[in-house]
């Protein structure tokens, strides 16, 4: 019994300081612009990790009889879910798929009302999906 709290300790240690060195990853030449907005490639991210940790994994959940990355509401959009595993530990994330003013799209257009006047999100694609994923691997 007295092992295996040692073994514990010591891989919550080294997880530890697995996160930390990740953490402290500067990634402030790769942070790319995009309508307003700051983002790190999916493909940078993963190249970070996978130097780390080269046995990391990650898996994109699908739904139903024809495994759809995705699952939709009527009423609320569309959502991915991913996971990953790092340094053996698993993490779950899942996002909306969203316009570029994080309005959620759905499977037809719609407007909706903003301080500057009305706006139009257009209904969501494979590639608004696609985009979708690989953001919630990166929030991973």
């Amino acid at each position: 019994m007295e092992e295996n709290k040692k073994i514990t300790k010591e891989h919550k240690e080294k997880a530890k300081m697995k996160f930390e060195e990740i953490y402290n990853i500067d990634v402030q030449e790769k942070v790319e612009q995009q309508n307003g907005l700051s983002y790190l490639s999916w493909a940078y991210a993963w190249a970070e990790v996978m130097k780390m940790d080269g046995d990391a994994t990650y898996h994109i959940h699908r739904y139903g009889d024809k495994q759809l990355p995705y699952v939709y509401d009527e009423n609320t959009g569309y959502m991915v879910e991913t996971d990953v595993t790092i340094f053996g530990k698993n993490l779950e994330m899942w996002l909306h798929v969203m316009d570029g003013a994080n309005m959620p799209m759905l499977d037809h257009d719609y407007d909706y009302e903003t301080k500057k006047g009305m706006k139009t999100c257009k209904k969501a694609t494979m590639g608004d999906i696609n985009k979708t994923l690989m953001r919630c691997l990166t929030k991973n």
